[in-house]
């Protein structure tokens, strides 16, 4: 049993912190400063890493090697499953030309790309996320974007940042309910923490996303559009992850925004363009994405997800489950590091969207050979995407298992005072190591807990604070990147660029959220879960 050293360098935090963080400085001047595409940099990044586990942290070869390929399995399923059958479903719209009636069907509600950002990027892609989570709504929204109209960076971009206020409680809530897994938590408290750190901000996303779309006079011309949207979005979602039920926060709190913003444009948008199809044809072409919906939905269903789950295949990754030990102050006792990888082949979101699309093809009266050609276009589409997941969940996991996240994790804990501001921070740098708000859960929420406890503060704020700031760290994670590069068909040199815009945004928007965890902390506890 190898046990893991998160002080490796002459028994220092701080120098080992700064060892321990180069696999991402390297992530960053490669993205931010050299330019380079995100599956060249995350290559980069994971053999620095690898450098790092074993000649710092002493890492053996076996377990570095099993670590990172249980992440790429990971990053490939269910992840990068999802992404495919996702962009697969789009490609078949595409293709039996439906993407044309779906657009002039928004472009009949309006005509103005603003509007069309708020219907689409922010209302859409969070009824989405509530539903599948895992880079679809940054997929299908990005795609949709484009086939509007937008220039793909400025697609994925907008996707990028409206895909923040659902992501704590996507796929139904499981970044909160592996949270609650982790800690031992109470679901319920940890729903109304993340929901009263969330709602504040989910109030301005919709005119910060406009603000960052077309400047200040085009936010004054749409503030009304952008005012409805947030109050909407952000009262159904501090409403229900509080008193209802935290498992439909996005669902509902996504409708809530559509409904108004429809009822919005239709007493307000003035004179709106004549729709060239008919009721029936427009039904029709929003068909395949109700599919979507109604699958990832019917598979969510407990009853149902229970039954689709007795088929999951469980591995215990070889060279890895249970041959490392996490030490304290991580965890609170010596304690091994499980690695057993679940193939959800049928349960999985990307299953969903996989059989609806295939029945969306049929409906579409899309031929075999047809339906071939696009799998084909797809696969070749995504072929980069996909290396770049794998890569970069091979080197979050690498992180993980070496010691080199929990030695950074334990140098934000060594903050103090400070910690409820940086609590939030840890969690951001979570979801930009691993892509995913229930990856960074899994992996600070009991860090997040053992070290409120030991500063006598509110373990629920705390943990609570872990999911709600690592939202902010999604649109600079390389695996959203790499997804609404792909689902946009960007330029490879524009994902620096891609990055480098969205990251100053992301620590703004992050440090917002530590900022009203210090308020709960030190200003009003009492309002805190």
């Amino acid at each position: 049993m190898w046990q893991q050293n998160y002080f490796p360098v002459a028994g220092s935090l701080p120098l080992s912190t700064l060892v321990a963080a180069i696999p991402i400085f390297a992530l960053l001047v490669l993205l931010g400063v050299l330019r380079k595409p995100a599956w060249m940099a995350s290559l980069v990044g994971l053999a620095t890493a690898a450098l790092v586990a074993a000649g710092v942290y002493g890492m053996p070869l076996g377990r570095l090697a099993g670590a990172i390929t249980y992440g790429a399995a990971f990053g490939l399923f269910p992840i990068g499953w999802v992404v495919f059958s996702a962009i697969l479903l789009y490609r078949i719209t595409l293709e039996t030309g439906k993407f044309e009636m779906l657009k002039d069907s928004i472009g009949h509600l309006t005509g103005d790309p603003r509007l069309q950002a708020l219907l689409i990027a922010f209302a859409f892609g969070a009824f989405v996320e509530g539903a599948a989570g895992f880079g679809t709504p940054v997929a299908v929204a990005s795609a949709m974007l484009v086939g509007l109209g937008f220039e793909p960076f400025k697609a994925a971009a907008i996707c990028l940042l409206a895909n923040t206020a659902p992501v704590a409680f996507g796929s139904i809530a499981i970044p909160i309910t592996t949270l609650a897994v982790t800690t031992g938590l109470p679901f319920d408290r940890l729903s109304a923490g993340v929901g009263r750190i969330c709602a504040p901000v989910s109030l301005i996303v919709p005119a910060y996303l406009m603000l960052v779309m077309s400047g200040w006079k085009g936010l004054r011309a749409v503030l009304p559009a952008a005012t409805v949207c947030g109050i909407a979005f952000a009262g159904t979602q501090f409403v229900v992850s509080n008193f209802l039920n935290g498992l439909l926060t996005d669902i509902l709190s996504s409708l809530a925004a559509i409904g108004a913003l429809i009822v919005l444009i239709h007493f307000t948008g003035g004179a709106r363009p004549q729709s060239k199809h008919t009721g029936r044809e427009i039904a029709v072409a929003w068909a395949p994405y109700v599919l979507l919906v109604v699958f990832v939905l019917v598979w969510s269903y407990p009853p149902i997800k229970a039954h689709l789950d007795s088929f999951n295949v469980p591995v215990k990754w070889p060279f890895l489950h249970n041959t490392i030990q996490r030490m304290p102050p991580v965890v609170p006792k010596p304690s091994g590091y499980g690695a057993v990888y679940i193939f959800t082949w049928l349960s999985a979101s990307g299953t969903a969207c996989l059989f609806a699309a295939i029945l969306a093809a049929i409906v579409a009266g899309l031929k075999p050979r047809q339906f071939a050609g696009v799998l084909a276009h797809t696969a070749k589409q995504l072929a980069l995407a996909e290396l770049t997941l794998a890569v970069v969940l091979a080197l979050a996991m690498l992180m993980n298992y070496s010691g080199a996240t929990a030695t950074l994790g334990l140098a934000f804990a060594a903050t103090g005072a400070m910690f409820p501001f940086f609590s939030s921070l840890l969690g951001w740098l979570g979801v930009f190591l691993t892509g995913s708000d229930t990856s960074a859960n899994a992996l600070f929420g009991t860090l997040q807990v053992v070290t409120a406890n030991k500063l006598g503060m509110n373990p629920v704020l705390m943990a609570s604070a872990n999911s709600a700031g690592g939202v902010m760290g999604k649109m600079i994670s390389l695996t959203s990147i790499a997804v609404a590069a792909a689902a946009t068909s960007m330029k490879r040199e524009d994902e620096a660029l891609l990055f480098r815009f969205t990251l100053k945004h992301s620590v703004l928007l992050a440090s917002v959220i530590g900022l009203i965890v210090v308020f709960y902390a030190y200003v009003a506890p009492s309002w805190a879960p």
